[in-house]
């Protein structure tokens, strides 16, 4: 038997994340590790002071948006997180606690087939808010980093003409 067979037998198998009835969950765990974090919870408890009965309902419905594309999500959050930057540093070394916090929370209570996708998108997201917030271009995005395959897909699309109307 290899070591993987062994695994799957010896460990208890997480339900999959599906729909709405698993998101809240997942943040409502996530969100109670965060504030009491010694690295980050501060930034949430002392420096923005997160009402969260008004902050997870909102919250609930961005995180199923980005993993199901439902739609339901209403609100920027690059401009709700962009206020607290004059308040205490938020760099990189927060965004990247952040993700591991919200990786062992996904890993707590999931497996399966969206389990990967959704610590895939808090990556994205953190990357994303965490460049906006503090004028960082995303590495990904960066032409000198582009690959001399993407190199030759974008001069491609950078040269095709615009439809007329």
């Amino acid at each position: 038997m290899s070591l993987r067979q062994l695994d799957a037998i010896m460990t208890p198998s997480l339900p999959d994340l599906t729909d709405r009835a698993g998101i809240k969950p997942l943040v409502n765990r996530f969100y109670e590790i965060v504030c009491k974090d010694a690295n980050i919870g501060f930034i949430f408890e002392e420096i923005v002071q997160v009402n969260w009965e008004l902050n997870l309902p909102n919250t609930y419905p961005f995180w199923e948006t980005v993993l199901f594309r439902s739609g339901g999500y209403r609100g920027d959050p690059i401009a709700a997180h962009s206020k607290f930057v004059s308040k205490t540093e938020i760099g990189k070394a927060q965004f990247e606690h952040w993700l591991k916090l919200f990786r062992e929370s996904v890993d707590s209570l999931f497996s399966g087939e969206n389990a990967r996708p959704i610590k895939r998108c808090a990556k994205d997201m953190a990357n994303v808010i965490h460049g906006k917030m503090n004028g960082v271009q995303d590495p990904r995005f960066d032409p000198a980093n582009l690959t001399p395959e993407h190199r030759i897909r974008y001069a491609k699309y950078k040269n095709q003409k615009e439809p007329e109307a």
